[in-house]
């Protein structure tokens, strides 16, 4: 018997409901558990089977937009408002040449696209083509002819097998 179930027991003969927090990850999906959502508190991430997991070292945002800082496994170190990026206001002359390099960029980008076109069309007019050089020439091959197995020879072979030993030997002296 593990403690969970222990406390559960002794909850249950005491009549003491004990009633844990939850949230939500930004992702949607992952729900996180707590005695309450404060700091040095144990914090655990909850899984389908209801399994509690102690949540790893690291920042998590949660649905509300506060930012969860976990320094040790399990504990929460600090719960905090998330910091929003700062936007840099970029003066005028820096604007100014993003701007001629992005015309720039989108004239090369231009020119590129367009050499790939003319490329391409290119290469399939000279596909286009040899398709027709090679559909006329496959008109003009005679059709060929089938190929017929003939198992019988035309002539006929006479084979002079010696018949004995002894004719073996004659004809070898014979020679």
């Amino acid at each position: 018997m593990n403690y969970k179930e222990i406390v559960k027991k002794i909850c249950i003969a005491l009549n003491i409901e004990v009633k844990l927090e939850q949230m939500k990850l930004n992702d949607g999906v992952t729900v996180i558990e707590a005695d309450s959502f404060e700091a040095n508190n144990e914090i655990f991430v909850v899984t389908e089977d209801d399994q509690k997991i102690p949540l790893p070292i690291g920042e998590y945002v949660v649905e509300n937009g506060m930012l969860l800082v976990v320094t040790q496994e399990g504990v929460i170190a600090e719960i905090k408002e998330q910091e929003a990026p700062a936007e840099e206001e970029m003066p005028e002359e820096e604007m100014k040449k993003d701007e001629e390099k992005m015309i720039e960029k989108s004239a090369v980008k231009k020119t590129v696209e367009s050499m790939v076109k003319e490329t391409f069309f290119s290469e399939y007019e000279a596909l286009k083509l040899e398709n027709e050089t090679l559909k006329t020439q496959l008109a003009q091959m005679e059709e060929p002819k089938a190929i017929v197995h003939n198992p019988e020879p035309t002539e006929k072979v006479k084979v002079e097998a010696p018949k004995s030993t002894r004719d073996l030997v004659m004809k070898f002296i014979n020679q």
